[in-house]
């Protein structure tokens, strides 16, 4: 199994918001994702950048992972970014704007020149139609170490300003065909992949009922715009009681001797597979990580 890191939510926080960044070390989000590209006006790009940077290299976050967002590398921005950036240790640095494996590659090239840590991983915004031409060679470059991309991002509004499809209708069904393709190639190349916002925050259950939509399309977390939602979408992300002590029945039933041979068993008046426990297992681990990150 690989690893497992909640990433029930994704809190974006401008980078040139200093009382918001030291909020986030006190929030409930699985993961502090700073932003230097659109959240950050031209002037302010670098007196942000050096805030972010000591900030990071502090550590300032405690167990949250800490992601960033550069600047794109083809804007006079992009590179000084992540020069900056990088070997202050960041959890990952977020690429926007990608359109093709060949930004990924850049990225990961750099990091190693730039000395930052090998922990250090890639994740890729999919906001362009062409991404999305792109999805299945984007995420097959997760398979070369070099590039270090361990995740996906869907930007919703970026996708919609180029496509022109209307955003705000309940169920998102102009969205879902592409969705849908964003997940399949994450989970065929087995890396995480995160929903985009819900731009209006202070619609409770419509984010919820988004949140809801985002977990039965197989999403892992979702990026969010407003401290209000981190508490609903850890709920909707993470496992329940319930699905927890069912993972751990099932794995206790195919760790019985007696089902050594089985491939198949009787649980509680349905039958499960070896494959029912393998996905019993990331549960638990699931589980297990969401706990060590609370303690």
């Amino acid at each position: 199994m690989t690893e497992i890191r909640p990433r029930r939510s994704v809190l974006s926080m401008p980078g040139s918001n200093a009382r918001a960044l030291e909020k986030a070390a006190s929030l409930p989000t699985d993961v502090v994702m700073i932003d230097l590209e659109d959240a950050v006006a031209p002037e302010a790009k670098d007196e942000s950048r050096r805030a972010v940077a000591g900030a990071v290299g502090q550590g300032r976050f405690g167990r949250r992972e800490v992601v960033v967002r550069i600047n794109p590398l083809d804007t006079p921005w992009g590179e000084t970014d992540l020069a900056a950036i990088a070997p202050a240790g960041p959890d990952a640095i977020l690429v926007p704007k990608v359109t093709g494996p060949d930004a990924l590659v850049a990225v990961g090239s750099r990091l190693r020149r730039l000395g930052a840590p090998e922990r250090t991983r890639v994740w890729a915004m999919i906001e362009s139609p062409m991404a999305l031409l792109h999805i299945a060679e984007i995420a097959s470059s997760a398979r070369d170490v070099d590039t270090r991309l361990a995740c996906l991002i869907v930007g919703p509004n970026d996708l919609a300003k180029a496509s022109r499809v209307r955003l705000g209708v309940p169920g998102r069904p102009a969205l879902m065909p592409w969705l849908m393709n964003v997940v399949a190639a994450a989970r065929a190349y087995e890396i995480d992949v995160i929903d985009g916002i819900y731009n209006a925050f202070r619609d409770a259950a419509g984010f919820l009922a988004e949140c809801e939509q985002g977990r039965d399309c197989g999403f892992d977390g979702k990026m969010l715009i407003h401290p209000g939602q981190i508490d609903p979408a850890n709920a909707v992300f993470g496992p329940t009681m319930e699905a927890i002590a069912e993972a751990r029945a099932i794995l206790a039933v195919f760790a019985d001797p007696a089902n050594a041979r089985r491939g198949v068993v009787d649980f509680e008046g349905r039958m499960i597979e070896r494959l029912h426990a393998v996905e019993a297992a990331r549960v638990v681990a699931m589980a297990d990580a969401i706990a060590a990150r609370a303690a």
